[in-house]
Formats: structure tokens, C-alpha cells, sequence
């Protein structure tokens, strides 16, 4: 699993694809009565939570018994909820709700067209939301994983240099800025529009990092945060993009976070190679690599092996 954007993985790639298609959904009636059919850790999966992760997959086009996979999959992503909890990772609504908005956008669709999609599928919008959370979470725990195990040593960095003859690879080197139009969650429904506005007037006036703080003298709740140097591999998943596609004295489109309306300014941004460099290069490719997928089905072998798993 991808953990740079939830529209990468597997599952998202699929449903899009079938989205694309214009494959249109067969109403599902909802059923009588909802029984618990298995408990995972003392906490309960339901045949209501395994039936919508069916339709979820018929959605996909999977193939095999669905009802089977549907329940495998639901013990799966209980398992990678609490291992979420236990790692601290906390995946806010805001994000759940933009990934949302973004995958819509992303098939030509509103967000209510997607609502009426998976409803009328007997997905329903709040499961498929948190099957994006997971989603989210899982990647940033196998993430976290992968940069606390998997830190490569002087000598494995000479070897790999020695593989690609000798060179030290390069990385683009980052001086960023942050600027974050606060919207309290209470007030997220009757400031964000106008935020939005403002984050957009600020984002078109920028010409570089040193008049930034100046520009926001004037506004009321506006942080702007030095991010320091930052290499490419390092860069934050979600901007990522548009941060390596956007010129030096110029910042990225402005985004709707958890926090409120942000965008980033790029100070500078220059080429560089040392050993630090080469690590993180390194480091990176094997993140991407298919051992990260690796990993992660050896993970959720090694939770299921742990986990209390009781059918009911």
C-alpha cells in the first residue's frame, strides 16, 4: 500500500476505475436485522459492516466469494484500527473529508453524486469514509515502521552508490514556508468559505518568503511557520505534488486541512549530494519498493497470528 496518497492504493485504483466506466450501481435493499459475526479483540463486527464491505467489492469488480473476502477484510481493517490507536495515529474527519471530496473531483464527479453512488450500491458514504481513514492510518503506520526498522547503514549506502557507479545521488533541497489560515472545528461550516477567500488573496500576493510575515500582520489567526530545509524525500505525502511543481518564490495551491486553509511558500530550492542525501535517496526507494508491500502483509500476519478472533 501506497502511503503517499489514498487514491494509489489497490482498492481506490479499482473503484475509480469502474467509476470511470460509468458502471451504473443496482439498488440495495437493507436488510432486517444485524447480528454480531465475529469479535476481534473484544470488539464486534457486524453482518450489517461485512454486507457493505460486499457491496463495496462488487463495486470493485471483485472477483471470488465477496461475502467471504467481505469478512476477511472487515477482520483486517479492525486489526489495522487498534494498531492505529496503539501507534498514536490519529486520522482527523477533515482529512477523511477532503480525501472524499478529492476522489470525487477526481472521477468528474459532486460530492453528492458519489454520496448517491455508494448508497444506492448499499455502501453507504460513512462506510466507504472509513475505509479511507484505514486507509490513511495503515499507511502511516507501515510509514512509521519502515523509517524506525529499515534505516540503511554507512555500508549499505557505499554499496548502493558502488551499484550505480560510484555516484552519490541528488536531491532537491527545499527552503519552505507555511502558512496556515486558522479555522476552529466549531466554526469550520460559517468561516471556511471566507478563510478560503482570504488564504487566496494572501497566496496571490506571495513573491517569496521575506514579506510573508509582514502580509499576515494584518490578518487575524494566521500562522506562518519556517519549515527549515527540507529534502524532496522527505516532504509531507499530501503536499508533496504540489510542492515539487511549483517554482522557487512562488507556493502551491491552497488546500483545505484538519487545521483550517494552508498553502506553502517555496523560498528556495537547489540540488545538493552528500551522505545525508544519499541516505535519504536510498532510504526512499526502498520505501517504494515492493518490500513495503512486503512488510505490510507480514504486519497484518503478525496481528491476525496475536489478535483474539472469535466467530460467531
Amino acid at each position: 500500500m501506497s502511503v503517499r496518497s489514498i487514491c494509489r492504493s489497490t482498492a481506490m485504483v479499482a473503484l475509480a476505475a469502474v467509476l470511470a466506466l460509468g458502471i451504473g450501481a443496482a439498488t440495495i435493499l437493507p436488510v432486517d436485522a444485524t447480528e454480531i459475526r465475529y469479535v476481534v479483540n473484544d470488539r464486534p463486527i457486524t453482518s450489517f459492516d461485512i454486507e457493505r464491505r460486499a457491496a463495496l467489492l462488487r463495486l470493485m469488480q471483485r472477483k471470488g466469494n465477496v461475502n467471504e473476502l467481505a469478512a476477511e477484510e472487515m477482520i483486517d481493517q479492525t486489526l489495522r484500527q487498534q494498531e492505529m490507536a496503539r501507534s498514536g495515529v490519529n486520522i482527523t474527519q477533515a482529512m477523511v473529508d477532503e480525501s472524499y471530496r478529492n476522489f470525487a473531483g477526481s472521477n468528474n464527479m459532486t460530492v453528492a453524486q458519489l454520496d448517491q453512488i455508494l448508497g444506492q450500491a448499499g455502501v453507504g458514504k460513512e462506510h466507504f469514509k472509513e475505509f479511507i481513514r484505514t486507509q490513511i492510518g495503515w499507511g502511516r503506520v507501515m510509514q512509521s515502521r519502515s523509517r524506525s526498522g529499515t534505516i540503511l547503514s554507512e555500508q549499505d549506502v557505499v554499496q548502493k552508490m558502488l551499484q550505480q557507479g560510484g555516484q552519490k545521488p541528488t536531491a532537491t533541497e527545499y527552503m519552505l514556508q507555511q502558512v496556515i489560515f486558522v479555522v476552529p472545528a466549531a466554526q469550520r461550516g460559517q468561516l471556511l468559505t471566507k478563510r478560503k477567500r482570504e488564504a487566496q488573496a494572501m497566496r496571490d500576493r506571495f513573491n517569496g518568503c521575506a514579506n510573508t510575515v509582514q502580509f499576515a500582520k494584518g490578518l487575524i489567526d494566521v500562522t506562518v511557520r519556517d519549515m527549515g530545509r527540507v529534502l524532496a524525500p522527505e516532504l509531507p505525502p499530501e503536499w508533496k505534488d504540489q510542492i515539487s511543481n511549483t517554482r522557487p518564490g512562488n507556493a502551491t495551491p491552497i488546500r483545505e486541512t484538519e487545521r483550517g486553509v494552508e498553502f506553502i511558500g517555496i523560498c528556495s530550492a537547489r540540488e545538493v549530494s552528500d551522505d545525508h542525501v544519499a541516505r535519504m535517496v536510498f532510504q526512499s526507494q526502498q520505501a517504494g519498493d515492493g518490500s513495503f508491500e512486503d512488510a505490510a502483509k507480514e504486519y497484518m500476519a503478525e496481528l491476525r497470528k496475536k489478535a483474539r478472533i472469535v466467530r460467531r
